[in-house]
Order: C-alpha cells, then sequence, then structure tokens
C-alpha cells in the first residue's frame, strides 16, 4: 500500500527544526556519563523500518521525539507509531515535537499504520500520539480505529496505546477501551510539584484519574511513566509510585531526562544505573506486576518485555494481597 499522492511525509522535527543557537534562553547541555553512550546501528533492519515509513508516510516517536534508542529499536525491525499528525497542541518543557496548529486528521491513517506493522511483522504494536486539543474526543476515536485496523490486518499481534489526556473530553477513553487494545498506557512523566514547568496544561490528577478510570471501564493492563532528572526528590519518586499503585497501574517505566536542545528544560542530575535498579527494587514491592527501570528506558522501549512481565505476579508488600 503506497502512501496517499500529495502527502508526502515531512522530514522528522529534528530536521526541520534546528536547535536554538546560544541566547539568553538556551541552555546549555551537560554533558552525559558513560552510562548514556548510545551506539549507531544503521545496518539493513534499520534501513529497512525507514523504507517502510516513508513509503507510508507514517510518523514515530521515535523520530520526533528524538528517543535515544531509535538505533537499536529500528535495528531490531520495531518502531512507535505516532498518530494524530507531528504536530502538538501543547509546548512541554521536556519534549521535542513541534508545537503549533494541527493539520486535519487523515482517516487513511488507520490502514497505512495496520500495513506497516504487517510489512514489519510485528508481534507487539506501540501507537502514541500527539495531544490533540483541537478535536473534540482529543483523539480518542481515531486510536480506536487504528486498534481495529491492526487486528483486522495482522491478528494475534499485540497492540499497546500510548494516550495523551484528552483533556477529559467525554467519551474519548470509552471510544477507545471498545477497541480492547492490549495495553492501555498514559505517563505521569514527573512529580506534580514539577507540573508547571515539565507539563504546563497537564494536570497530574488527571492523568492518574484517567489510569484509575481506564481500570475501571476494563482495561486488561495499565502501565505509565516517569522521568528521573527534572529536578525531582527522592521522597517524590516514592510519592509518585504510591499513587500508581493507588491507580492501580500494572507496568511502570522509569527513565532519564535527557535535554532535546538548548531551549528545552535542562537536565538537574545524571541518575546512576544502581540508583535506578534500587528504585526499581522499591517499586515491586509496592505490588507493581512489571517495573523498568534504567537511564535509557522509555515507555515503549522493550514494551513485549513489560507485557511478558506484567503476567507474572508481582511479590506483593508484607502483610497485603496481590490484587493488581
Amino acid at each position: 500500500m503506497a502512501a496517499p499522492a500529495g502527502s508526502g511525509k515531512r522530514p522528522p522535527t529534528r530536521e526541520r527544526i534546528p536547535a536554538p543557537r546560544p541566547g539568553p534562553e538556551s541552555r546549555p547541555r551537560t554533558p552525559k556519563p558513560s552510562w548514556l553512550k548510545i551506539r549507531f546501528r544503521t545496518g539493513e533492519p534499520y534501513k529497512s523500518v525507514r523504507r517502510t515509513l516513508d513509503s507510508l508516510s507514517l510518523h514515530t516517536v521515535c523520530e520526533e521525539a528524538r528517543c535515544p534508542n531509535v538505533y537499536e529499536c529500528w535495528g531490531e525491525r520495531t518502531a512507535t507509531f505516532m498518530i494524530l499528525g507531528d504536530i502538538c497542541t501543547r509546548r512541554c518543557g521536556f519534549c521535542a515535537v513541534m508545537t503549533g496548529t494541527p493539520g486535519r486528521v487523515d482517516p487513511r491513517e488507520p490502514d497505512r499504520l495496520a500495513e506497516a506493522v504487517v510489512r514489519m511483522e510485528l508481534a507487539h504494536a506501540v501507537i502514541t500520539s500527539v495531544n490533540r486539543d483541537d478535536l473534540p474526543d482529543g483523539g480518542g476515536a481515531h486510536f480506536a480505529a487504528v486498534v481495529r485496523a491492526i487486528r483486522a490486518r495482522r491478528p494475534g499481534c499485540a497492540v499497546e496505546v500510548l494516550t495523551p489526556d484528552f483533556r477529559g473530553a467525554p467519551g474519548a477513553l470509552e471510544t477507545l477501551l471498545e477497541a480492547v487494545p492490549d495495553v492501555f498506557a498514559h505517563n505521569v512523566e514527573t512529580a506534580p510539584r514539577l507540573y508547571r514547568t515539565v507539563r504546563p496544561g497537564s494536570v497530574y490528577r488527571s492523568s492518574l484519574s484517567l489510569l484509575s478510570r481506564a481500570r475501571a471501564l476494563g482495561a486488561a493492563v495499565t502501565k505509565s511513566g516517569f522521568m528521573l532528572g527534572l529536578g525531582e526528590e527522592r521522597r517524590e519518586i516514592g510519592e509518585v509510585l504510591s499513587d500508581l499503585r493507588e491507580a492501580r497501574v500494572d507496568i511502570v517505566t522509569i527513565g532519564q531526562y535527557l535535554q532535546p536542545t538548548g531551549g528545552h528544560l535542562p537536565v538537574s542530575r545524571f541518575v546512576p544505573p544502581d540508583e535506578f535498579e534500587e528504585i526499581r527494587r522499591e517499586a515491586l514491592l509496592l505490588g507493581f506486576r512489571h517495573v523498568e527501570a534504567g537511564p535509557l528506558v522509555r515507555s515503549s522501549y522493550h514494551a513485549s518485555r513489560h507485557l511478558k512481565g506484567s503476567r507474572v505476579e508481582a511479590p506483593a508488600p508484607a502483610g497485603q494481597g496481590g490484587e493488581p
């Protein structure tokens, strides 16, 4: 299936929007420690994914958000698809995705994305999107259409959706969950104290409510994630984990924030791998079914492993049952 005529995919944000020049609003980037070194792998598997995405005019968060794992993931013939365009209606302090006025929703995108899943022979597909506060349902119906298109073209492929908060649009979550994704994910991103600078336009408690509602509406597996290195305190990390567990979240991912450009929030500190492991163990004791924590961990990094891990009951805190 070829991309529709005239719908040529634009280069990713990193190629369209140059990094800001040094100036009063530019923040110098702190040199990365050795454990954050990335291997560049652009062999045939990587090139094959590139050809598929380009020929079908699809976007990925791998490119748009400057994910450090793009070479590894594409080298393993997988990618995280980003639907509803490549322009976001919000401007988060950590995110490299372009902000502006989005274009129209492409009704043919679900079919093209399903075709990509078939060509890449995916066993686990991850679908995310920009925020679309301009749409009455925030994009919920489009998410559902994508899930159904994948189910029709590649039965047996697990489908994970990583959604925005839909800004509380009535029926958006219900419409999406009617398509029965295997995993419903929504990231809280950081501690509530930091939302004003990290996630302006979003509300921490609204994100928790969305996760809790998804579980109440029958989501089989729920998932959330957040970053370290934005100025959070150790105590706040524990509080976020407790809040997520109270919302009955099954899977949690914890990774290092990396400053995309000089115009984004600076890294407050680089958290060493042993501290991530300590936090991971603490999270498991709270009752999460799977915890992925490490400097390069992102929501969709090794996502199929997250789902498999969630099927094994995590150790419950002493004196408590393991009910999610």
